[in-house]
């Protein structure tokens, strides 16, 4: 059985212990049948850390029911702040469903370490890690990301962040806990529009006109002035980026209510980038 999250417990030296617990979750359905239209199932990683991932594939495909042509591959990273969160916690696991389910793709639910006993950059370099799965697929390329919902910090507070009736605690915890010891949310890891980060997105515009990002959010989000700082810096480096914000404030909405306009954003940009 994999470890699905963990507890943080503050203690009265400043450590924090990390206690092992357990969402709700959703084990994986690798039988296909006519009540089951996609079928998943899980593969270790690295045993070496832990990582695994869950695969999501139609079950039409499966049966021949879907035509010769290649399925597209979506990689998806769950969210929970670098801290909390798994692969098999019932909302993302939904969620990945639906998605295999609507947009005729196979999905990839890499797990990553969390935080803190796994500061950042753990969590990255499994995230990089994981492709290396699909090694052996020829041939195969990255077309794009989607950015939905993304989690970046900053020091100075952004317009949205003060104006929203949210409170700070929630994600300035999840930096202190993830982010390295003595860093602040201007580091890299958090802020990608200080520092290195337009060299960084310049390196994604070269990338040219086949290589795609979508930026996912809500407008009224606490987050939603980062999500449109970011997607302008990717602009300003000639990265072809599309916006997408819907309205609403509450975060991760699309996880239980998954609106037809975000499931025809994300169609349109896995199948344009398609070869």
């Amino acid at each position: 059985m994999f470890e699905s999250t963990q507890d943080n417990i503050n203690n009265p030296d400043v450590s924090i212990t990390s206690v092992p617990t357990r969402f709700p979750y959703v084990p994986a359905t690798p039988e296909p049948s006519p009540q089951n239209p996609v079928v998943s199932k899980d593969i270790t990683v690295n045993r070496s850390k832990s990582t695994w991932m869950r695969l999501y594939v139609p079950t039409a495909a499966l049966n021949g029911g879907v035509s010769s042509e290649k399925l597209p591959l979506v990689v998806y990273y769950h969210g929970g702040g670098f801290a909390t969160g798994s692969v098999d916690f019932y909302p993302h696991h939904d969620f990945c469903n639906l998605m295999a389910r609507e947009l005729n793709a196979v999905f990839a639910s890499p797990s990553y370490r969390l935080a803190p006993v796994n500061r950042l950059p753990a969590a990255y370099d499994d995230g990089v890690d994981a492709p290396a799965v699909f090694a052996d697929l020829s041939p195969l390329r990255i077309r794009g990301m989607i950015l939905h919902q993304p989690f970046f910090g900053g020091e100075e507070r952004c317009e949205s962040e003060t104006n929203v009736n949210f409170p700070h605690i929630l994600s300035d915890a999840c930096w202190h806990l993830c982010l390295p010891v003595g860093a602040n949310r201007d580091h890299e890891y958090s802020n990608p529009t200080v520092g290195d980060g337009p060299k960084q997105m310049e390196k994604i515009g070269r990338l040219g006109r086949n290589w795609k990002v979508v930026v996912i959010g809500r407008e009224r989000h606490r987050l939603i002035d980062r999500h449109r700082d970011v997607a302008k810096l990717m602009k300003d480096q000639g990265v072809d980026v599309t916006e997408h914000f819907t309205d609403g404030d509450v975060h991760g909405a699309e996880l239980v209510n998954q609106g037809e306009t975000t499931l025809a954003c994300i169609r349109s940009i896995i199948y344009s980038s398609s070869p």
